[in-house]
């Protein structure tokens, strides 16, 4: 069996990677693969048809002079497509590329299963576009279990099987190794506080999150500081952390992340994915978070942006269970009282965990690992497609 497999990015490489091994793995290694991808897809045999960074552009200023390149990269696709004559083709996310691909092999190789996997937010923006994937795919397979019905309803075929970040192993970290490495006593409160991982992130968030600290401190709080961050952020996070009481610890060293969310008591987080990985460690977190201005006045107003929550728990379960501050809430007289009531109250903490728990099992935690799910779902649908 050949299975055409194609990302565009390196989330999308990481899932690729981890469906082509469960692939492997459910047809006892008799299947083989081509298309584009990075590492990941690489070391489980791919040849990419040609670099995958190629694809990885944001940004309209970056894409712009890039499109005939990429339209050429189509083409080039689409022709290898026919040449090898794959069991089906597979695309992961990048809608962009992806999508035109999807497009070209529903006119060229009309019975070629297209399958692709990730949604878009059809959910939060452009609702339409449902429609649109429907007349070009025979097959969605969705990270969320909320996404099926918006693609079901215009008579395409999804399937959740679950977010990958189930398989990150962010619930397995050792805290008792942790404070033991750092000297924290056992019965030390330790803060985890996140400001982002990009520049763009931490501009915004460190001074927000150092005056929360501040609010604690003339709180009467008692608690250690830990900022778990990375190498490319770790001088910016060191000189924003001189001026922040409780002695903050700085961690740059991404191994010990995990066992530092495992030794927490609390954590004060930006939105994103370190979000799912907070609630899957168990640790009651509030979340902030704060774009420019235009952006989010674009976001909001011309592009029609519009989401409940922002953090997946909580649009999974419909409720702050991961207390939010967004944007003009972003602010350290609101975010400080609710912080030292979740520090001091064991109980709060225990209700939040358990809610915590019950978000994550329906994003696929303590199931069938996504990948595998999803090379199941993969396998079944082109065994369907060739039935008489």
């Amino acid at each position: 069996m050949l299975i055409y497999v194609i990302a565009g990015e390196p989330s999308g490489d990481l899932l690729g990677g981890r469906l082509m091994a469960a692939l492997r793995q459910e047809t006892g290694d008799t299947v083989r693969f081509a298309g584009i991808g990075g590492e990941n897809m690489q070391a489980q045999g791919l040849r990419s048809l040609f670099p995958m960074t190629e694809l990885t552009v944001m940004g309209l200023t970056e894409v712009l002079p890039r499109i005939p390149r990429i339209l050429r990269r189509v083409r080039e696709t689409l022709d290898d497509i026919g040449r090898l004559k794959p069991d089906a083709v597979v695309t992961i996310d990048s809608w962009g590329f992806t999508g035109r691909v999807q497009k070209g092999c529903q006119k060229l190789y009309p019975d070629l299963p297209r399958i692709h996997y990730v949604a878009p937010m059809v959910w939060a923006w452009k609702p339409k576009r449902a429609a649109k994937l429907a007349k070009v795919l025979d097959l969605l397979m969705t990270l969320l279990p909320f996404e099926p019905p918006y693609f079901e309803k215009e008579g395409l075929r999804t399937v959740h099987v679950g977010h990958p970040v189930v398989e990150s192993g962010a619930g397995q970290g050792d805290g008792a190794a942790f404070r033991g490495r750092h000297n924290l006593g056992a019965d030390v409160k330790l803060l985890a506080v996140l400001p982002g991982s990009r520049h763009s992130e931490t501009s915004k968030l460190l001074p927000v999150f150092g005056q929360v600290l501040h609010r604690l401190d003339n709180m009467g709080v008692k608690a250690k500081v830990v900022v778990p961050t990375l190498p490319h952020l770790v001088d910016e996070v060191r000189d924003a952390a001189k001026s922040w009481p409780f002695d903050p610890l700085v961690i740059e060293d991404s191994a010990q992340k995990y066992d530092c969310f495992a030794a927490s008591t609390c954590a004060l987080a930006a939105s994103g994915t370190v979000a799912l990985e907070l609630a899957m460690a168990g640790l009651p977190t509030v979340i902030a978070y704060r774009l420019s201005a235009l952006t989010a006045f674009m976001a909001r107003k011309l592009f029609g942006f519009k989401i409940k929550w922002a953090t997946l728990v909580n649009m999974v379960l419909d409720r702050p269970v991961m207390p939010e501050f967004l944007q003009e809430d972003c602010r350290a007289d609101q975010i400080a009282p609710v912080l030292a009531r979740m520090l001091d109250d064991e109980s709060e903490r225990d209700w939040r965990r358990l809610d915590m728990a019950a978000g994550m099992a329906q994003l696929g935690q303590g199931g069938e690992s996504p990948g595998r799910r999803a090379a199941q779902v993969v396998l079944n649908f082109i065994a369907q497609r060739k039935q008489p």
